[in-house]
């Protein structure tokens, strides 16, 4: 639905298209079940950012092998 609603946008409103992918792929919706997981997404989501240099999704890090 989020899909047909941007396409029409695009087509529509004149928005600007988005070359990339919509949808990140390997997605998946999670129930956060108590207070400590919901404490570790937390940290997770603040030390993700510092870890960027160093993972494998990283575009960069295919120049650096």
């Amino acid at each position: 639905m989020t899909t047909k609603q941007y396409a029409h946008g695009v087509k529509q409103n004149h928005w600007p298209r988005f070359s990339g992918e919509l949808w990140q792929r390997n997605y998946y919706e999670r129930i956060i079940r108590d207070e400590n997981e919901l404490n570790r997404i937390r940290q997770y989501i603040m030390d993700n950012p510092a870890r960027w240099d160093i993972d494998r999704e990283n575009p960069d890090m295919a120049n650096r092998q």
